[in-house]
């Protein structure tokens, strides 16, 4: 069989267009989790904490010159939301999974 064809039967299979459905619900998925992380939660959670903003944290290594250039800052700040961003990600494929393994098993026991 020519790699073509080859090429030709994996796309007709599905798991292809089922992969790349999959990658854009996640990439989408992904936007609404860092709006919900950078809108929702850090605010009130900086306003509690003394009205702080998390993108703003940082650690200067070294001051921009006269002309603005050469800052050089650590942003553990932004590193912060991002963490919290991959923690909510996990845990709602967590529950997915969980949620998919208990009809799975349920569908097994009624066959």
């Amino acid at each position: 069989m020519s790699l073509i064809n080859e090429f030709k039967t994996f796309i007709d299979k599905g798991n292809v267009i089922q992969l790349a459905v999959g990658v854009v619900m996640g990439v989408a998925f992904g936007s609404i989790t860092k709006s919900l992380v950078d809108d929702i939660l850090m605010p009130p959670l900086g306003l509690v904490l003394g009205g702080v903003d998390f993108s703003d944290l940082a650690m200067t290594i070294r001051e921009a010159n006269a002309d603005g250039t050469g800052l050089v800052q650590v942003r553990w700040g932004t590193f912060v939301q991002t963490v919290i961003n991959f923690l909510i990600i996990a845990f709602s494929l967590f529950v997915v999974v969980k949620v998919y393994d208990r009809l799975t098993v349920k569908a097994e026991r009624s066959e």
